[in-house]
């Protein structure tokens, strides 16, 4: 087994938390909202084999403490950026799940030199993807809702490797803030340089119209690609069976899917 590497890289006036395993090409790991590298765990083996994987805290996150800063995944986008070239990499392939997928797309946008392919799962363009009772969910998100999600294993996760842990109730409130404030990236989408694949379960929380409408503002699901595939999209649009989102993360579908379309192998 490869050695870890261990750290903390500053970005933005952050110090984020790292770990870097296993060989091969470079993927940037980013796990979702509330969780920690650690929401990987369990296929984390099966990408380790064939790829050196760069794992990251998020901001506020777990390994990397919040700053003054609020929670935004346009300040994040940034600070991939500087993060991947401080540990000394050119180019990297990028997989984001959820807000970390968020983080991923906002990196890929701005700064697309950095970025090599890029894997979505269970990404929204726009805060108006998600179904209405999720929208509702996202308003009980506040400095109160801490001591409810303190007795949750999310909680344990974080406490078990946080650089504050006093934070938790001051992080939940910015990161409802974060979940609420609007956002409509669709222009973006439209122009998005890394070829990208785009990942949702059937069960996922995201109206089955946005996650068809994201693949269209990548120039997918337009036309037929023709006998010989001449018409396709260079993007590519993944729906796994019988997966929610809270199941995503840890989905082995996931990982064999990203592989392939990582490894140019999904046409084979």
């Amino acid at each position: 087994m490869s050695q870890i590497q261990k750290g903390h890289v500053e970005a933005g006036g952050a110090r984020y938390g790292y770990e870097i395993s296993g060989a091969g090409a470079p993927l940037l790991l980013l796990h979702g909202g509330f969780g920690t590298m650690e929401m990987f765990a369990p296929v984390l083996g099966s990408l380790t084999a064939r790829r050196q994987v760069i794992a990251v805290d998020l901001y506020g996150h777990g390994r990397t403490a919040l700053t003054d800063r609020p929670i935004d995944a346009i300040a994040m986008g940034d600070d991939m950026a500087t993060l991947v070239r401080a540990l000394g990499f050119e180019r990297v392939d990028v997989l984001g799940f959820s807000f970390g997928g968020m983080v991923a797309f906002r990196l890929a946008v701005q700064h697309p030199e950095v970025v090599n392919k890029l894997v979505l799962a269970s990404v929204p363009y726009a805060d108006t993807g998600f179904y209405a009772d999720i929208r509702e969910q996202q308003k009980a998100i506040t400095r109160e809702s801490a001591a409810m999600m303190m007795q949750t294993p999310l909680y344990d996760t974080y406490k078990a490797v946080a650089t504050r842990v006093e934070d938790f109730p001051e992080f939940v409130a910015r990161m409802g803030e974060a979940i609420r404030r609007p956002y409509d990236w669709s222009e973006d989408a439209k122009t998005l340089k890394p070829t990208t694949l785009l990942v949702y379960g059937d069960s996922d929380m995201f109206e089955p119209e946005h996650i068809v409408r994201f693949y269209q503002l990548l120039g997918g699901g337009l036309r037929d690609a023709g006998w010989d595939g001449a018409g396709m999209a260079r993007h590519r649009l993944a729906i796994l069976p019988g997966v929610t989102h809270y199941e995503m993360s840890d989905a082995p579908g996931l990982v064999d899917t990203a592989l392939a379309f990582l490894e140019g192998a999904e046409r084979a």
